[in-house]
């Protein structure tokens, strides 16, 4: 069972990792933290994702006022918990948590170029590319 507790004083050094083949692809554990520092007058959310009382991963989303939609800009699971749903499982529920907050009714995300897990995943949530890219990243959106 997966769930997301907001990352706070007594969570946020949990050491969780990415292996060496995804870090160009995804963003480390301190870097999701000083992003939801950068991005806190937007609302930014970060969590901590658990299976059961494991820390498995991190996510973070924030508010994106020019786009009108929300940023869904970090998720990661730890490289020892991957291949288990946990992922797909943890970005359902943050998507939930967009739909019951609802200032917006669009989710935007980027992904790296080459990085097909999280391209397949996020079409299997009901992501679309929009045909829109920020240098290496492609851009992919969903109403919600």
């Amino acid at each position: 069972m997966i769930r997301l507790e907001t990352v706070d004083p007594g969570n946020w050094r949990l050491g969780l990792k990415v292996s060496e083949a995804q870090k160009g692809f995804v963003s480390d554990d301190m870097r999701i933290l000083a992003r939801a520092y950068a991005y806190r007058e937007s609302r930014s959310q970060a969590f901590i994702v658990y299976h059961e009382d494991t820390p498995v991963g991190m996510a973070m989303y924030h508010d994106w006022d020019e786009g009108n939609a929300y940023d869904f800009s970090q998720l990661f699971i730890d490289q020892r918990y991957q291949g288990r749903g946990f992922g797909i499982e943890a970005a359902r529920q943050i998507l939930d948590l967009m739909c019951q907050d609802g200032k917006y009714r669009k989710v935007v995300l980027c992904f790296i170029e080459g990085n097909e897990a999280a391209r397949k995943m996020y079409e299997k949530l009901g992501f679309h590319l929009t045909g829109e890219r920020d240098e290496d990243e492609i851009i992919m959106e969903k109403s919600l």
